[in-house]
C-alpha cells in the first residue's frame, strides 16, 4: 500500500506520497470552464450539458458545443455564509423526460433546504417546483459551520442528502434531528428518514458502480478525516458533545458507542480536508477503473482508494495530475461520457471546471 504524507502549516503545502503505482495509467486534464468563484457542485445532462453551483449563488451551463452562459434562478433566498450556501446538486434520474434538478442550500429563514426545478430545454433558466422538496435540515446561522450538504442519488432511486453537524455537540447523535445524518429522500414527496448518523459534516457521497455499496467522505477535526461504507441504522461513532459544548478533541469514531461502525480509511493527523467523491469506472480507465477519487482541500489535489469487494482499502495514492497543480478540490462527478468532472475551490473568480480522461 502507498503511504500518504501531507505538510501541515498555516498556508499548507499539496500532499505527497509514495509514487504513484507502476503502470498506472497517465490522465489528460482540459479546462472547460473558468473565471468560477467557489463552486461547489457539477452535474452532467444526458445531452452533455455540464451545470455547475457556486456556493455564493449562481449556476453555469456549459453547453455541448462548449458555450458557457449563466442560467437564470431565483436565489433570493439564499443563505451565505462561511461553509453554507448554494451546495450539494443532483440530477433527477429521469432527467430527460422530466427535466428535474436538485439543489441543496442554506435558507434565510434559518434552515438549509433541498429545493426541486425544473431546467428549461435551452439551458437558460431553472423554476422552482418544490420549494423546499425536504426543509428542516439544521443551519448554523452565526457562522454558516458545518453546512454539509451533498446530494447523490441511491441505485434504488432514493434521493441521499449527507448534512452536517453545525458545529453543534448534540446533533449528530441526535434521531430527531436531520442533522450528522445521511437521510434518504423520496423525490417525489419529499418524505425523508434518517438512513446513518453520527457523521460530522458530510462531504462526499459517492455510489460504487455495479452494486449497492454507498460511501461518505467526511470533513474530521484536527485528527481525522473518514471514509465510510454505509449501512441502514449505522451510527458513524461522531460525539463531540462535552456537556453542551463542542469537543473536537474527540475521535470521530467514538469507541465508547455502542456498535460505532469505524472507518474503512482515515487520514490520521494531519488531515487533509476531504470533500467530493466519486467511482471510475469503465475499461477505458485503465489502472483506475474501479478506484474511488476524492477531492481535498487543504491537501490540493486528488486522493484515490483502490477497493477490495468488502469495501476495504487495499491500495491509496495520490493523483500526479492534480497534486496540487489546481489548488483546493472541491467536487468530483463521473459523467456519462465517461470523463472525470471536477471543480476546483480557491475563489477570488479563480476557479476552474477540469475534465479528466485517460490519456491517449
Amino acid at each position: 500500500m502507498a503511504l500518504l504524507l501531507v505538510a501541515c502549516s498555516a498556508d499548507p503545502a499539496p500532499a505527497t506520497a509514495d509514487p504513484v503505482p507502476e503502470g498506472t495509467t497517465s490522465l489528460a486534464v482540459e479546462v472547460v470552464a473558468d473565471g468560477l468563484d467557489n463552486p461547489w457542485d457539477v452535474v452532467e445532462a444526458p445531452d452533455g450539458t455540464l451545470l455547475v453551483d457556486e456556493r455564493a449563488g449562481g449556476f453555469t451551463a456549459v453547453l455541448p458545443d462548449g458555450t458557457v452562459r449563466e442560467v437564470r434562478a431565483d436565489l433570493d433566498d439564499l443563505f451565505v455564509d462561511g461553509e453554507t450556501g448554494l451546495m450539494g446538486l443532483a440530477l433527477d434520474p429521469a432527467f430527460e423526460g422530466n427535466r428535474r434538478l436538485y439543489s441543496c442550500q442554506g435558507d434565510r429563514a434559518g434552515s438549509i433546504q433541498v429545493v426541486a426545478w425544473t431546467v428549461a430545454p435551452d439551458w437558460s433558466s431553472l423554476t422552482r417546483v418544490a420549494d423546499p422538496l425536504v426543509g428542516g435540515l439544521p443551519l448554523n446561522e452565526t457562522s454558516g459551520r458545518h453546512g454539509g450538504c451533498r446530494l447523490e442519488f441511491a441505485p434504488e432511486g432514493a434521493l441521499l442528502i449527507g448534512t452536517g453537524d453545525t458545529a453543534s455537540g448534540d446533533v449528530s447523535q441526535d434521531p430527531d434531528s436531520l442533522g450528522g445524518k445521511v437521510l434518504r429522500a423520496d423525490p417525489a414527496t419529499g418524505e425523508v428518514e434518517v438512513w446513518t448518523l453520527g457523521h460530522r459534516n458530510v462531504q462526499g457521497l459517492a455510489v460504487r458502480p455495479g452494486g449497492t455499496q454507498v460511501f461518505s467522505v467526511e470533513h474530521g477535526p484536527d485528527r481525522d478525516d473518514e471514509v465510510n461504507l454505509l449501512r441502514e441504522g449505522a451510527n458513524y461513532g461522531w460525539d463531540p458533545d462535552g456537556g453542551g459544548s463542542y469537543d473536537e478533541s474527540v475521535p470521530m469514531t467514538d469507541p465508547d458507542i455502542p456498535g460505532a461502525v469505524p472507518a474503512v480509511w482515515s487520514s490520521g493527523s494531519p488531515t487533509l480536508a476531504t470533500s467530493g467523491a466519486t467511482f471510475l469506472d469503465g475499461a477505458a480507465w485503465g489502472d483506475y477503473d474501479g478506484v474511488l477519487v476524492i477531492g481535498l482541500l487543504k491537501a490540493q489535489g486528488v486522493l484515490a482508494l483502490r477497493l477490495d469487494d468488502a469495501g476495504e482499502v487495499v491500495e491509496q495514492f495520490l493523483v500526479p495530475e492534480l497534486d496540487g497543480t489546481y489548488g483546493r478540490i472541491r467536487s468530483l462527478r463521473s459523467g456519462a461520457d465517461g470523463a472525470l468532472y471536477v471543480t476546483t475551490d480557491n475563489g477570488d473568480d479563480q476557479d476552474r471546471l477540469l475534465r479528466i480522461t485517460p490519456a491517449g
